[in-house]
């Protein structure tokens, strides 16, 4: 066999490994080992194509590995679902209380209670969302 084709299956297996472990060191040998193939489908003896293949592993791992991990680390750029809710501003359609009320949030309606307890903003005030519990905001006044 081809020593081209064996770099080939490695890399193969070493790319679907990473789809399963999502490590980002699987995949970056897949990429050596692709590397090296083409090294050896050039016609460079075995030697060669094993310092290709180890210098090119060390070199990603080292320099790419934490590139890769720190964007993988990283929290979603936009808020989405309920959590996006939150900071909006919101219209009350039924007087809202520290127990139950009515609020528009971007066409939505949902239920609401005040964030303070102790308020009562009156139906057509303009709130903020505070936090979301469940299916209910809560709201507290915009000044």
């Amino acid at each position: 066999m081809d020593s081209w084709i064996f770099w080939l299956m490695l890399a193969a297996a070493l790319g679907v490994a990473e789809i399963f472990t999502l490590t980002a060191a699987l995949g970056l040998l897949g990429a050596a080992a692709l590397l090296t193939a083409a090294v050896a489908a050039i016609g460079l003896p075995a030697g060669v194509q094993l310092a290709t293949f180890i210098l090119s592993s060390v070199a990603s791992i080292v320099l790419l590995r934490p590139v890769a991990r720190r964007h993988l680390m990283q929290p979603p750029a936009q808020r989405f679902g309920v959590s996006a809710l939150v900071g909006k501003s919101a219209y009350v359609t039924r007087e809202v209380t520290g127990r139950n009320g009515r609020v528009r949030i971007g066409g939505e309606e949902w239920s609401a209670r005040a964030y303070d307890e102790t308020l009562v903003i009156p139906t057509g005030a303009t709130v903020d969302v505070i936090q979301i519990e469940g299916a209910t905001a809560l709201v507290y006044p915009r000044e």
